[in-house]
């Protein structure tokens, strides 16, 4: 109830939005009908389709996506002939084409198809319909917590209620804002004698609205201005109803040296798993006995590979003590399913501790688990005692191991795991770190900048731009996809302005075609700054599927322009991470 609360009030916010523009002309075109027979129907409309597409949308893959961008299109010829009818209403009604004359009895049935001249409910309905096919609020904090949950715990009531109810946040905040601008918009229109003029305003401003999302002004420029002002106000709306940090970890008191750690639970079944490497199958109940130590991971988050060194001392140091590590692979990446890439990261990560291949998130959605790394600590009765997501946390999580071993009866003596943090383990630096995550698919990219946006799934000849902190642009013929961006030319590149010690990407290629590439700093070879997987020149090679690190800068960390040519085509790059 808590977090449909909250998803609700995340959806007025969206009022307050940039984002939001678009939808605005469509709403107001109803101002001065009857609400109830009008308005409210629009309004509701918009909501169930929101609610449906986004559904859709965060459980359904690539097929929603492209049969939604279908829809939008469909939605946009349909209220450009709304907009036409009410601009031009006089041409409407000339018009023989079928469609256009269909769009002018549209309009005119939503605006008086009822009887006694009463809008008609269902030609509003449509409307709203249509509107929400159109409408791309801006994700925040409490959207993109319900769109990321639904893609990874799959397609649920529970998921289509949240959508649902910040979908109908929305449509308040817009009904309010009908209701009080409605009345004030009767009365200009009788004070001005200005109606036939305010009709055609409507029609121009809802033609703008349309021309808006037909360009992508509501997904790439309105989002991103929006973003930045709606997001403390959500956390903080957050944060005032109780809602826990995304990043919580088990709250404990210590006493004598002692962990008072409650009861979180039972380790639920280890069933669903695709494929055990360094082992065979376990179960639960060959583990009772045994302290557990569940680490989901994935082997290209920077995240992860941090924190892996300390996992795999930890395995090392207490396996004699009974304590077993399982590591739990859930892909985040199409390429991360693929049997021989895990096997190969294993091997050349050096883990030698059970690995299970949890490709259909079985295991994930039994702990109810949303985060890579996450760690899950189980003592020798099967209960969870501890939890851990995210990096750090490493001293208190290495005492949380011994006393649940002691608490088994074993003894594991008074000295620490050794942990060597090299390359790409070693700890980010957090203080200067000023650049997030970035993927580049367009299921979740932000701030790109190359001159006509993305265009989804089909080649196209990108050009860079001038970047500001945090943008980037592409270069070259690149068909940018779901979850990647792949080269069809060679000479293409990526630019990227960044504040971090580290950079990363996260890079494939076709199997058996290694992809050579160079990079550069600022115009010029890192030198010094280079990372493990290039040379001080600034060339490397994509020998495989995973993280590669570019950028580590030895001085002081300062802005800087990032950017990488790939010499043969065949390149495909999926998320920058930093360090």
């Amino acid at each position: 109830m808590l977090l449909l609360l909250l998803s609700y009030l995340g959806g007025v916010l969206t009022i307050i939005s940039p984002c939001i523009l678009p939808v605005l002309p469509f709403v107001f075109a109803r101002a001065g009908q009857p609400f109830l027979r009008s308005g409210l129907p629009m309004l509701a409309g918009m909501a169930l389709m929101f609610m449906a597409v986004a559904t859709l949308a965060a459980v359904g893959g690539g097929w929603a996506v492209q049969a939604n961008q279908y829809g939008r299109w469909a939605a946009i010829l349909l209220l450009g002939f709304f907009g036409l009818a009410l601009l031009f209403p006089a041409l409407a009604d000339r018009a023989m084409r079928p469609l256009v004359a269909w769009g002018s009895r549209l309009s005119q049935s939503a605006d008086k198809g009822g009887p006694g001249d009463r809008p008609s409910i269902g030609s509003s309905f449509l409307l709203g319909i249509a509107t929400g096919l159109l409408w791309a609020p801006c994700a925040g904090p409490i959207l993109g917590l319900i769109l990321t949950g639904a893609a990874l715990q799959g397609a649920s009531i529970g998921t289509s209620l949240l959508l649902l109810a910040y979908a109908l946040g929305a449509a308040t905040s817009l009904a309010l804002a009908l209701l009080i601008g409605g009345p004030l918009f009767k009365s200009m229109k009788h004070s001005l004698g200005a109606g036939e003029w305010i009709r055609r305003g409507l029609g121009a401003l809802v033609l703008i609205g349309v021309a808006a999302i037909a360009l992508g002004l509501d997904t790439n420029y309105l989002a991103k201005i929006s973003t930045a002002q709606t997001n403390a106000i959500e956390q903080s709306l957050a944060r005032t109803l109780g809602m826990k940090d995304e990043m919580d970890t088990t709250a404990v008191k210590e006493k004598g040296g002692k962990l008072d750690l409650p009861v979180e639970g039972v380790l639920p079944p280890l069933d669903g798993i695709t494929h055990w490497i360094n082992s065979p199958p376990l179960t639960r109940e060959q583990l009772r006995g045994k302290v557990v130590l569940i680490d989901f991971w994935t082997y290209s988050c920077i995240n992860c590979l941090r924190s892996l060194p300390y996992v795999r001392a930890w395995a090392e140091r207490y396996k004699d003590d009974g304590l077993v590590v399982i590591g739990v692979h859930a892909p985040e990446f199409a390429f991360e399913k693929d049997l021989d890439n895990v096997a190969t990261a294993v091997r050349d990560l050096d883990v030698t501790y059970p690995v299970a291949v949890d490709n259909d998130y079985a295991v994930w959605r039994a702990f109810k688990n949303r985060y890579w790394p996450a760690h899950y600590f189980i003592d020798a009765q099967g209960r969870v005692r501890y939890h851990h997501f995210g990096e750090g946390n490493y001293a208190r999580s290495e005492q949380v191991i011994r006393q649940l071993l002691a608490e088994a009866g074993r003894d594991p003596g008074t000295a620490a795991a050794r942990v060597a943090l090299e390359g790409v383990a070693a700890a980010a630096a957090i203080r200067s770190l000023r650049s997030p995550e970035t993927y580049i698919g367009y299921a979740r990219a932000a701030n790109f900048m190359s001159p006509g946006g993305i265009v989804r799934d089909r080649i196209k000849t990108y050009a860079p731009a001038p970047l500001t902190l945090n943008q980037w642009a592409l270069d070259g013929r690149w068909t940018v996809e779901r979850q990647q961006a792949r080269l069809e030319r060679a000479g293409g590149g990526i630019t990227y302005r960044f504040h971090a010690r580290d950079l990363h990407l996260v890079l494939g290629n076709a199997p058996g075609k290694p992809v050579r590439f160079r990079i550069r700093i600022d115009g010029k070879p890192p030198g010094d700054d280079h990372g493990v997987d290039v040379d001080a020149a600034g060339n490397g090679t994509i020998d495989g599927q995973r993280l590669y690190q570019l950028v580590r800068q030895k001085g002081p960390v300062t802005e800087r322009l990032f950017e990488i040519e790939f010499l043969d085509p065949g390149v495909e790059a999926f998320a920058f991470t930093f360090g």
